[in-house]
Formats: structure tokens, C-alpha cells, sequence
């Protein structure tokens, strides 16, 4: 059996047209966006995984998945689309950016809240650790990808 391929992680909502090294919709470099439909699979899994990675810690600084089937069930009932081969975490930010503002007890979709964030709304919560992965990804497209010349004297 093949593994799945991995889809272009594009959401619409681009900005590396408007100059940004990293873009805002989907998190992936400048550079991979470009480059997306040239690359193999092996590097098409490796910008993939990267992504899930960083979204999964995002996530999980913030909720704990307290039921992986019970969320997995609500997602297939509510047809909320997600990346089966991600993790729970990946699948929860995708049922948050379908319909924060819909759950009120996130207990019933098989996650909690962490104790200092149980007070933010969900739609709040979701907006805070989509910034938080978007710094993720910056700081490493800074630390990683920009050239070495800017690091010589």
C-alpha cells in the first residue's frame, strides 16, 4: 500500500505575494509556496511534517485531547476536514477553525482547555495558537533558512 500523498497545505490566503518570507494562511517558507508543485514527495512529507509538528505543539500548550476517538467520531459527524495522518492536535485546530464559536463543551469533542486559557473563547483561543504557529515557523524560517552571509562579519 502507498503512502498517502501529501496535498499542498495552501488555505487561500497567501501572503508571501505580498512579500512575507513565511506566509500567514498556511505557515510554509516563501520558497516552498513557489516551489510546491516542483518538489518530490519525500520533500513535499518533510515540509508536511514539519507543519503538523509545529501546529501539534501549538495546540497541545492549550488543550489536551481527553478522548482521540470521541474527537475523531465528532469530526466525521460534524464532516469537519482534516489531515487523517496528523496527530489529534492538528485534528482539533482543524474542528476550531470549522466552528469555534459552535462548541460550548469541548469535553463533548473529546478535548479540554488548559486552566489558564478556559476563561478565552474558543475563537480567541484558536486565533492566539494560529499566531503562536505562525512565530513558530518564522523563527525557524529565521534561524534555518536565511542566508549565511547575514551571519559573517
Amino acid at each position: 500500500m502507498l503512502p498517502p500523498s501529501v496535498k499542498t497545505p495552501c488555505i487561500g490566503v497567501c501572503s508571501t505575494g505580498i512579500g512575507d518570507s513565511v506566509c500567514r494562511g498556511c505557515k510554509r517558507f516563501s520558497h516552498e509556496v513557489i516551489n510546491w508543485n516542483s518538489y518530490s514527495p519525500a520533500q513535499k512529507k518533510a515540509v508536511d511534517g514539519r507543519l503538523s509538528d509545529f501546529l501539534s505543539q501549538c495546540v497541545s500548550n492549550k488543550l489536551r485531547v481527553t478522548d482521540k476517538a470521541l474527537l475523531e467520531w465528532q469530526m466525521e459527524v460534524q464532516k469537519v476536514r482534516y489531515v487523517a495522518h496528523h496527530d489529534e492536535y492538528c485534528w482539533v485546530f482543524s474542528l476550531l477553525k470549522a466552528g469555534a464559536g459552535q462548541i460550548e463543551k469541548p469535553l463533548d469533542y473529546g478535548f479540554e482547555v488548559a486552566l489558564p486559557y478556559r476563561e478565552m473563547p474558543l475563537i480567541a483561543l484558536r486565533e492566539t495558537i494560529d499566531c503562536e504557529f505562525y512565530i513558530l515557523s518564522e523563527a525557524h524560517y529565521e534561524r534555518y533558512m536565511l542566508s549565511p552571509d547575514l551571519f559573517r562579519e
